[in-house]
């Protein structure tokens, strides 16, 4: 019972991130080690800071939205 919570709470984090559009630092981290080797990792906040950069101004500052 304790590990399916666990299970589910440690999904809750990735599923917030998911929900308001961050990607995962995780599986960046993972994809660039595995495809990637010789290229620099980019710390968390500059990471952050790029998906951050390429969702909101990716049209000239401007945020396109439905509502």
């Amino acid at each position: 019972m304790w590990r399916r919570i666990i299970t589910i709470l440690s999904y809750r984090k990735q599923f917030v991130s998911l929900l308001v559009g961050v990607p995962s630092y995780d599986t960046y981290v993972a994809h660039m080690r595995m495809h990637h080797p010789e290229d620099p990792v980019k710390t968390r906040k500059e990471f952050f800071c790029e998906a951050q950069d390429e969702r909101y101004n990716a049209k000239g500052g401007k945020v396109s939205r439905c509502c």
